[in-house]
């Protein structure tokens, strides 16, 4: 586990420092049914600062507990809003979802079938918070699911590695919002994987660990683990398809899988929040047979010292995340899994002070 100890580990320099004190004015209620795995976004609508839940995974954590159910919740509300459903015929797992202008755009996702079988989807959709509508969009050209996603420019979104169909790919594929077309950028230099996190700076970017498949049993059967790397990207300015990597310094310890991750560009880092060591499928028990436990560690690569940076843990362990996001000034995770692979609906907040929202 990475935490404040690992100071001049193995060579390291963790920095060890107090994070953002939480300054809520309002806590935000769990959403109405909880969700796992669902994936989030923030948005400014009407003027007002707007969390969306988008698909997931609910308390049964079988294959029937897929969701395609969808929440809102605005500045001044008391609760969050149904919206309606996205617009397929089964629940997605492991989705994307980033705002652009005031939209919300969904990408891809994985089904699960009765006999566990799964399949990377390639619907893509448009929601209008305005309209409550959904309108379909270019499918990805890889249909992938587990990838971390992020906006650059505030128009072009990026989908890094991740999953599709029968293996991990490198493929960088971003969706340009105004000529509301495909192309793709220099591949993902790291190991291929799924469930990573990550989040944008200006135009640099960085991408933290992930599920990697490192090998095969006795039976033949495919053998799963957490990576431990960290990458930079750095976008040219001039063509968002060329990206320079960077092999960034080895953490010590197990990589982790399904962090919260985002970029944070008042404090020019990228934050990176719980996960767990063990990977698993999307239950919480691990491919070993274990069960998961998720973590509470809160790090960051921070690009003014150029090194990574550690900070107090957060008050609750938790994984199964598909995103980080700024409420005001506090940085929280909307659902995911608790201790004992409880699926949860609660927002929890980074740090909370006494009398603040737990």
């Amino acid at each position: 586990m990475r935490h404040t100890s690992l100071v001049n580990c193995m060579g390291l320099f963790f920095v060890v420092t107090g994070f953002s004190a939480l300054q809520a004015s309002e806590c935000i209620p769990p959403l109405p049914e909880p969700h796992g795995n669902n994936a989030v976004t923030t948005a400014v609508v009407e003027g007002r600062q707007t969390l969306f839940s988008f698909a997931g995974l609910k308390v049964g954590k079988t294959w029937q507990d897929t969701s395609k159910e969808a929440y809102m919740f605005g500045e001044g509300d008391d609760a969050w809003s149904r919206l309606p459903d996205i617009p397929v015929s089964e629940g997605r797992l492991a989705a994307t979802v980033e705002a652009v202008a005031g939209k919300v755009y969904y990408f891809g996702g994985y089904t699960v079938a009765e006999d566990g079988a799964e399949a990377s989807t390639p619907e893509n959709f448009l929601f209008d918070p305005i309209t409550k509508k959904y309108s379909r969009i270019a499918d990805m050209p890889t249909p992938t699911d587990d990838a971390v996603s992020f906006v650059y420019q505030d128009r072009y979104i990026y989908l890094v590695s991740g999953w599709h169909n029968t293996g991990n790919i490198r493929n960088v594929q971003v969706y340009d919002t105004r000529g509301e077309s495909w192309f793709l950028a220099t591949e993902y230099p790291g190991s291929p994987v799924f469930g990573h996190a990550g989040g944008i700076v200006g135009n640099r970017f960085v991408i933290a660990d992930g599920v990697a498949v490192v090998g095969v049993d006795e039976n033949g059967r495919r053998q799963f683990d957490t990576v431990n790397e960290g990458w930079m990207g750095t976008i040219h300015p001039e063509d968002p398809a060329q990206i320079t990597y960077r092999r960034l310094p080895q953490l010590p310890g197990r990589g982790h899988y399904r962090m919260g991750g985002e970029g944070d560009e008042v404090g020019n880092r990228v934050l990176f929040v719980g996960g767990t060591p063990n990977a698993y499928n999307y239950n919480g028990i691990g491919y070993d047979g274990e069960p998961s436990k998720p973590q509470k560690h809160v790090f960051a690569w921070d690009f003014s010292m150029d090194n990574w940076v550690a900070y107090e843990d957060k008050p609750t362990a938790s994984m199964d995340h598909r995103g980080l996001m700024k409420w005001r000034n506090d940085w929280i995770t909307v659902g995911g899994m608790l201790d004992g692979q409880e699926v949860t609906g609660k927002v929890t907040y980074m740090n909370p002070q006494p009398n603040a929202c737990p």
